[in-house]
């Protein structure tokens, strides 16, 4: 049964490894994985935040819920334009149980390339929400969350937030 890991768990600190081979199991864990982050009314969730260090991730592009399935992402490209929006993270939980939020600068469009569910290369070019969430979620893959974006005095005014959390 997969588990969401939450901020001080070392696993979300690991750097993934590619996925070798599409199976019965990595299929299963896909679809358990949209099954989570839609139950946490989440739009993306990366394999580590459920204790796997492979690199795959599931996401929901949030006006029209459509669900990517990406195994092995690659950004092959960002914007120089960058905007500033506000993200949550599935696996940084303040004292309400409820992600912890705050403002992160990001390229506005990227291209992203994936194997799908079924074997096949895929690619797009995301902008807006949608283009915000690979960035995100690619980033578990890295081993990065999205408070490393952040200030120290910001960081550390979210980290109060999540120790409320532990309690």
């Amino acid at each position: 049964m997969l588990q969401m890991k939450l901020c001080g768990d070392p696993i979300l600190r690991t750097e993934c490894t590619p996925v070798e081979k599409i199976d019965d199991k990595l299929l299963e864990t896909l679809d358990t994985m949209v099954d989570m982050m839609r139950a946490q009314s989440g739009v993306g969730l990366a394999a580590p935040q459920v204790g796997i260090t492979q690199r795959f991730l599931v996401m929901m592009t949030p006006d029209d819920e459509k669900i990517f399935k990406m195994i092995n992402p690659v950004i092959t490209s960002r914007s120089e334009k960058t905007v500033v929006m506000e993200e949550g993270c599935l696996s940084v939980l303040g004292g309400d149980n409820l992600p912890v939020y705050a403002n992160v600068s990001r390229p506005e469009s990227i291209n992203v390339q994936w194997t799908d569910e079924n074997g096949e290369t895929q690619s797009a070019e995301m902008s807006g929400v949608p283009a915000r969430i690979v960035q995100h979620e690619t980033d578990h893959l890295d081993g990065k969350l999205f408070i490393d974006y952040l200030s120290g005095a910001r960081r550390e005014m979210v980290m109060r937030k999540v120790r409320r959390h532990k309690k």
